[in-house]
């Protein structure tokens, strides 16, 4: 079964240029650091604390188990049964007492994005690690109820919001021809996004800035 795992896990880095990347940074946080808060759970790896389950993380959780990381959830609403019930724009938590936060679009979705970037460095230890991800040529996608979608993000904003990080690592989500096609009613067939990474590939469009978003590694 883990053969498989890797197998699938190879396959999707082929076919998806943008997400060794992101693969990458979540490996390190998971084998450098010891406790990791994950706000709005958007690994998704636990139907028990997360509004979705997603199959392909299992990896994730199982590198959790075996580096016995103390991973925990918090979420603003108490509905998804978060370890924490905390809002990022006010995070319960010491100055410094993080080893590393994953905050996966999560900052289009709240009201004050420059604080609760400011609340992120706060709390994150000297040396700590921030995964971040946010969207910028994508579509509308509030969830009633819960959130609304206020705002989408360039290089220049991310730069803007981390400048008191040591360091910043970014890389965009899909290429110019692939950012397009998922925003038509093609981007729900994998076959027809695979076309456009390869377009992207061979119009040397995978870094454009014309993205569908950022993912960007932080240490404070």
């Amino acid at each position: 079964m883990k053969i498989l795992e890797k197998i699938k896990k190879i396959k999707r880095t082929a076919i998806i240029p943008w997400e060794p990347f992101f693969l990458e940074k979540i490996t390190k946080i998971l084998n450098d650091k010891k406790n990791v808060l994950d706000i709005g759970g958007s690994l998704r790896i636990s139907s028990d604390r997360g509004n979705r389950l997603n199959s392909d993380m299992k990896w994730v959780a199982d590198l959790i188990n075996k580096n016995g990381v103390d991973y925990k959830i918090m979420d603003v609403v108490p509905d998804y049964n978060p370890d924490i019930v905390g809002d990022i724009h006010k995070m319960p938590f010491p100055d410094n007492s993080l080893d590393a936060v994953v905050c996966i679009a999560v900052l289009e979705h709240i009201e004050d994005p420059i604080k609760a970037c400011k609340e992120l460095y706060r709390t994150l230890k000297p040396g700590g690690y921030c995964l971040v991800q946010a969207p910028f040529l994508y579509y509308y996608h509030p969830e009633k109820g819960y959130y609304a979608d206020y705002w989408r993000f360039t290089p220049d904003t991310f730069r803007m919001l981390f400048k008191e990080f040591s360091s910043m690592e970014m890389h965009n989500i899909r290429g110019a021809i692939s950012a397009w096609l998922y925003l038509t009613p093609l981007g729900k067939r994998s076959f027809f996004m695979a076309i456009g990474n390869m377009l992207d590939k061979f119009f040397k469009k995978t870094e454009s800035n014309q993205t569908s978003g950022f993912t960007a590694f932080l240490v404070k």
